[in-house]
């Protein structure tokens, strides 16, 4: 059995690179950044959703255009899922080094992407 020494020990926590660096930062600060996090997964959750659904739903193919955005809503999803985890990671340090939060990369990505993919669903696919 282990004490709570051990637990607690941040060589023994992962990511090594985020929990050994700094002090521990108050409870509620950590339980907002992982609040953060699964936001963002979410949202990736509903991006590989949409990708599905597009291939799913019977609209008419143009010419491999209908596979071009099952694609990209997909991978927007994927990498959604994988930034959000560097961006916790990131957040998690900065908080534990008292500086200030990053700035949020991936947020202007899925903005322009999705905003792109929405266009060109309005455009191509739905409009006569």
């Amino acid at each position: 059995m282990t004490d709570s020494a051990d637990r607690d020990d941040p060589s023994r926590r992962w990511p090594r690179s985020v929990y050994q660096a700094g002090s521990e930062p108050d409870p509620r600060f950590t339980f907002a950044n992982e609040r953060t996090f699964l936001a963002w997964i979410r949202t990736a959750l509903a991006l590989l959703a949409a990708g599905i659904a597009l291939e799913a739903l019977e609209i008419p193919d143009h010419n491999g255009l209908r596979l071009v955005l099952v694609v990209a809503l997909s991978a927007l999803g994927a990498a959604c899922s994988v930034l959000a985890f560097f961006r916790w990671a990131r957040a998690e340090r900065a908080l534990r080094e008292s500086r200030p939060l990053p700035s949020p990369a991936l947020a202007p990505v899925l903005a322009f992407g999705l905003a792109i993919a929405a266009i060109v669903i309005v455009v191509v696919l739905v409009a006569p």
